[in-house]
């Protein structure tokens, strides 16, 4: 059996989540660097390429510049709270991904034992 039948979108879902809060915590760690552009990665529009092609053209094709509610003076557009709870949301949905993955691992692995 291929990947894709066996976990389907969650794989890719996975690896563009895993992208996206690298993005994430880049923003964070320069949340004071001046002139830092924070950037994020558009979920759907990434996972759909993702699935067309080449996961890195995809990521790239979908990642933005985020544009700021209030512009700091120094022409940084981090916005901490925006970020961390970005963060949050994304790794909550990393981890209910890769909970259903090893769930289906554990399945096939029972299957495989003829448990």
């Amino acid at each position: 059996m291929p990947n894709d039948s066996l976990f389907g979108v969650h794989g890719q879902a996975l690896a563009v989540r895993s992208q996206r809060m690298g993005v994430l915590a880049s923003n964070i760690a320069n949340a004071s660097t001046p002139g830092y552009k924070a950037k994020d990665i558009d979920f759907q529009a990434a996972l759909a390429g993702a699935q067309g092609g080449a996961l890195d053209n995809a990521i790239d094709g979908a990642t933005l510049y985020r544009v700021p509610l209030q512009p700091s003076a120094d022409g940084n557009t981090v916005e901490l709270a925006t970020e961390q709870t970005a963060f949050a949301e994304n790794a909550l949905a990393y981890q209910t991904t890769l909970a259903f993955l090893n769930g289906r691992i554990s399945t096939i692995t029972r299957a495989l034992r003829g448990e």
